[in-house]
């Protein structure tokens, strides 16, 4: 039954408008004529919101739909040299509404505009999380892991990447950044705040307490485990809650609120989930095994030091708290977009 209910709903597509490549296709080409002749209807034959919404559905039900389908224009306006429309096509229950434009003298018509900016940020953003290695070297990597305190997949990151941090030791600046915004809780906004004060107090015993934690999921059993300063930690975390409203802008956004700690790296690196590591500048995309974290690290050396070749394990450990390792096929996941 779900077959056949795929196969339908994918032959209404077919039948439905144009294929996706052919409106790319027409909306530059309608773009280009439009915006290179500047347009003749400036001056002249420029029809009124009436006129075109009749000219345009007249249009589509002859050449754009099948018989009998049902079709309306809800919603017209004028913007700039064009008319921006809504169009709604399908019954009640099914209806798909589509933006769509026409010329203001009814000339041309297309079904959709490309935001140029976006598709260009987007193609950037895919090149930066494809590389594979650090685009600039350094004496001293700049090394910069973004997690969810609470994400398996971070926790698995975390895991991961300590024991590269932990062989290179100060020949690397490793440090640890949360992403912008809260995806588990209030469990995981008063962890995140914990971790970022604990490195921000007692940097040293950072790997320590995230070695016991990422196992145990227990923050006191492991602050006191890392003999971490209770006071410290605590005085931190109220002065830093209060300098940037934190639990203010959590409480006042019932899904996903922000955790603002790190938002300008967020959003200079086009962090959206975590794990992301950051090596120099450069997203990478590495496993999440000790070895592959490692090789990552290492290409951001000027010069590779000896613990470049140190055999670490190249099994990727389990996501989420607690001990062993990943199923075949795992390593790849995240939490957030």
């Amino acid at each position: 039954m779900e077959e056949t209910k795929a196969s339908l709903q994918e032959e209404q597509k077919k039948k439905f408008l144009i294929s996706k490549n052919a409106i790319i296709f027409i909306v530059a080409l309608a773009l280009l004529i439009a915006v290179g002749i500047t347009y003749k209807s400036k001056t002249k034959n420029v029809l009124s919101q009436d006129a075109v919404k009749t000219k345009v559905e007249n249009f589509v039900r002859d050449n754009l739909i099948q018989p009998g389908a049902e079709f309306s224009i809800t919603k017209i306006e004028k913007q700039g040299s064009l008319y921006k429309m809504t169009l709604s096509v399908g019954g009640q229950g099914q209806a798909q509404e589509i933006e769509a434009y026409a010329t203001n003298d009814g000339k041309l018509f297309f079904p959709q505009a490309i935001d140029m900016d976006e598709k260009k940020d987007e193609a950037n953003s895919q090149k930066t999380q494809a590389a594979t290695e650090a685009s600039v070297k350094n004496a001293v990597p700049e090394v910069e892991l973004f997690v969810m305190s609470q994400c398996p997949y971070g926790v698995q990151a975390e895991k991961g990447i300590l024991p590269a941090i932990q062989k290179l030791g100060s020949k690397v600046n490793f440090k640890l950044k949360f992403v912008d915004y809260i995806l588990h809780g209030q469990k995981e906004f008063d962890e995140n705040l914990n971790q970022y004060c604990i490195q921000k107090e007692e940097p040293g015993k950072l790997s320590n307490y995230l070695s016991c934690y990422n196992i145990s999921g227990d923050s006191a059993k492991c602050s006191n485990q890392a003999k971490i300063n209770k006071t410290k930690i605590t005085s931190c975390v109220n002065a830093t809650d209060k300098s940037l409203g934190l639990t203010e802008k959590f409480k006042s956004n019932s899904q996903n609120p922000p955790f603002g700690v790190d938002a300008d790296l967020n959003e200079k690196y086009g962090v959206q989930g975590s794990p992301t590591l950051v090596v120099n500048g450069t997203v990478i995309n590495s496993g999440r095994d000790s070895a592959s974290y490692l090789k990552a690290i290492c290409s951001g050396f000027e010069n590779q030091p000896a613990e470049c070749s140190a055999a670490l394990s190249s099994t990727a450990p389990a996501a989420g708290f607690g001990d062993g390792t990943a199923v075949a096929g795992a390593g790849t996941a995240s939490c957030g977009n």
